[in-house]
């Protein structure tokens, strides 16, 4: 590269050489010329002071993006409704008129599952979970195939522990997850305006734990995002009952549905119901479990008769 021909240095701005080769016209505009850096200097500050404030906010996740929080974990909920346009991902399975999804959307209520219900059921789940458990941080108990976390693998406790269940179990632990499934396919059906008797409950339906303990394996990496009916087809209304409390007994952990240009959570509160249609239309994640132990049972519904599954049962 060819060097450059320089002119004789310029004196610093402000030094007093300027100042002598300035015409003295000069110093009759300085004031106005001043005030306008001065007003400058104090946009551009003010600027960056809340660009700094919001990445400062960004980076605390208080908030993880969240525009619009559905329910708050101190609200409690006789029930919200909010429709929403369904996505074509139904087109691709079979219809079932009077039950697959015309009306799209999702809901939450704290009147369906009473919180002493919930207190009942989640000492179920303790019961059940406390035979194993993930070396990672999320725990899956299935009571209809057995499925249990235990370290990196899946166990069936039902042939694993044999007849070591009957003593872990009792016949009322069941029938109160019969009663909760009832109420909540119920709930589901009345929101939707659907036939109870054309939902069927499908598979996995389950018991989850999740805590701050680092993923192992990719069965512990709960937090990404999904669509229900895409991961599995045979979902056309998904619910989850929670079964501790935001901010009580567990940090983050809070579902998000991520609609296009927005996010909008649920804080979880023990004996909440959240359900929705599981198409695209209700892309969702849910965040990392920052401390303590987050409690709740997933209860999918399907209307292919083809592919219910039974209650669970003790013997």
């Amino acid at each position: 590269m060819a060097p450059q021909r320089r002119g004789a240095p310029k004196a610093p701005e402000g030094s007093g050489a300027a100042e002598r080769r300035r015409p003295s016209s000069t110093k009759s505009v300085r004031g106005p010329w001043d005030m306008r850096r001065k007003w400058l200097r104090a946009a551009v500050l003010g600027a960056c002071t809340s660009l700094a404030a919001l990445l400062l906010w960004g980076s605390l996740g208080g908030e993880d993006g969240i525009t619009e929080v559905l329910a708050l974990q101190s609200e409690v909920l006789p029930g919200r409704f909010i429709e929403v346009p369904c996505s074509e991902d139904y087109d691709s399975h079979r219809r079932f008129e009077g039950c697959s999804p015309r009306k799209c959307g999702r809901g939450i209520s704290d009147a369906v599952i009473t919180r002493d219900e919930a207190r009942r059921i989640r000492s179920v789940a303790e019961k059940g979970l406390s035979l194993g458990g993930s070396n990672g941080g999320a725990s899956i108990l299935d009571l209809h195939s057995g499925a249990l976390s235990v370290g990196k693998h899946f166990v069936n406790l039902y042939r694993y522990f044999g007849d070591k269940i009957q003593t872990v179990f009792s016949e009322e632990d069941f029938q109160l997850y019969r009663d909760v499934r009832q109420k909540v396919q119920l709930a589901i059906a009345q929101a939707f305006g659907i036939s109870a008797s054309s939902l069927y409950l499908t598979k996995p339906t389950f018991f989850s734990r999740i805590n701050s303990t680092a993923a192992r394996t990719a069965h512990d990496e709960y937090w990404h995002a999904h669509v229900d009916k895409v991961t599995y087809g045979s979902f056309d209304y998904t619910s989850l009952l929670y079964l501790s409390d935001y901010l009580d007994d567990f940090g983050g952990g809070r579902f998000v549905f991520m609609d296009e240009g927005a996010n909008r959570t649920v804080e979880p509160r023990a004996g909440r119901v959240s359900f929705f249609t599981s198409g695209s239309e209700n892309l969702h994640r849910v965040e990392k479990v920052c401390w303590g132990t987050r409690y709740a049972i997933t209860i999918a519904f399907t209307c292919n008769p083809d592919h219910s599954i039974a209650d669970p049962a003790l013997t």
